[in-house]
C-alpha cells in the first residue's frame, strides 16, 4: 500500500505528516517555511515524490459553527492548484481544533514555547491525517 501524505496549511509553515505504510497510524514528518505559490507546491510535491505518497489530505479550517470562511476558501483554493500540479488525488479534511489537539501531549510534556512552535504544524499534520485514516480504514485496506 502507498503512503498518504497530511498537510496542515498555515500562513508561515506547512505541516506534513506520512502515514505508515499500512494507512493505519499518521507520523510528523516535517514542516515547510511558506514562500507561497508554485514554491509552496514543489516543496510539498517534493514530500509525495519522496515518500512514494498516492494522495494527499490537506486540513479544512471551519469555523466553530462548521462552516467555511475565508481561511476554508483559501485552503480549497490551494487544493485546487495542489491537485492541478500533481498526479495525485487531494482530499480535504476538517481540521477544526488539530492545533490544539497537537498542543496538548506538547504542554503536558511540558515542552518550551520555542520548541512547540517548532514542532505543532507536523504534528496538527499528524491529527488531520490521522482523522482522514481513521475514517477511510475500509478503503484503504483494499
Amino acid at each position: 500500500m502507498k503512503r498518504v501524505i497530511g498537510i496542515d496549511l498555515g500562513s508561515r509553515r506547512i505541516g506534513v505528516a506520512i502515514s505508515d505504510g499500512l494507512g493505519l497510524t499518521a507520523q510528523p514528518h516535517s514542516t515547510i517555511a511558506r514562500h507561497g505559490g508554485s514554491r509552496d507546491i514543489e516543496a510539498i510535491a517534493a514530500e509525495i515524490e519522496a515518500a512514494g505518497a498516492e494522495r494527499v489530505v490537506l486540513g479544512l479550517p471551519l469555523n466553530p459553527e462548521g462552516e467555511e470562511g475565508p481561511a476554508a476558501l483559501q485552503a480549497r483554493a490551494f487544493a485546487e492548484k495542489l491537485h492541478a500540479a500533481l498526479a495525485v488525488p487531494v482530499d480535504l479534511v476538517d481540521e477544526s481544533f488539530s492545533t490544539v489537539e497537537a498542543e496538548v501531549p506538547l504542554l503536558a510534556a511540558d515542552v518550551s514555547r520555542a520548541r512547540r512552535k517548532q514542532v505543532v504544524d507536523k504534528l496538527a499534520a499528524a491529527v488531520i491525517l490521522q482523522r482522514w485514516l481513521d475514517s477511510h480504514h475500509r478503503e484503504m485496506a483494499r
